[in-house]
């Protein structure tokens, strides 16, 4: 077998699985994992039913990829926010870069949101996998890098600190549809998602200031 021949069965093959792959986040992100077939995804995605289990081992691995394929391992995402040089800004900026990378890959991005917002409400396991496993981590990494910049161990103060940074990015992914239909020209595209992120950086700036101000009025 030629080489090239090797090269269009490989380019076949992956074209194939990323049909069936959007054929799935569009199923399971309507109709959730248990109301969707795989005989359904197959059909929509133009493949054979085989080739779930070729590609996936089954429908949960094909969930699974589903949810999990497009998104970068926690150490990528942390390495964005968590270098030993960053000023705050440049920790802040490189946080919510990552935070809301999702957001500019547009229908994709809606797809995988309504699919971690029915696994939510009908869990099959993967979400406690994926708060284990990335949720946590980065958690905790921002944890450290705010109680760093606020020269103090990591306390329940700081972990509340984190919930509150978290959330000014966190509203904008889980709400996109209420911001889009209130305000859509602030998520209309790719550019005006991006005039978020320093205005984020403001807002979450403001916030550590103000624990800052707070600590030293505590220990004065």
């Amino acid at each position: 077998m030629s080489e090239k021949h090797i090269r269009k069965i490989r380019s076949d093959g992956e074209q194939s699985r990323e049909r069936l792959l959007g054929a799935a986040m569009r199923l399971f992100a309507a109709q959730g994992f248990n109301a969707t077939s795989t005989r359904e995804i197959a059909l929509a995605a133009g493949a054979n039913v085989a080739a779930i289990a070729y590609y996936f081992g089954d429908k949960a691995g094909l969930y699974r990829a589903a949810l999990t394929d497009f998104m970068p391992p926690p150490e990528k995402n942390i390495a964005q926010f968590d270098q030993p040089g960053f000023t705050l800004r440049e920790m802040l900026h490189g946080y919510y870069t990552q935070l809301l990378a999702p957001m500019m890959e547009g229908d994709i991005a809606q797809l995988r949101l309504r699919m971690w917002l029915r696994e939510v409400l009908e869990p099959t396991g993967i979400w406690q996998n994926e708060i284990d496993n990335g949720i946590r981590p980065e958690f905790e990494a921002l944890a450290a890098v705010l109680a760093r910049h606020l020269d103090v161990a990591v306390d329940d103060e700081v972990r509340r600190l984190v919930h509150g940074v978290a959330a000014l990015g966190a509203h904008l992914m889980i709400s996109q549809d209420i911001v889009a239909a209130v305000t859509p020209q602030l998520v209309a595209a790719p550019h005006a998602l991006q005039e978020w992120i320093p205005r984020l950086v403001d807002y979450a700036e403001a916030i550590v200031t103000a624990e800052h101000e707070k600590r030293r009025k505590g220990a004065a």
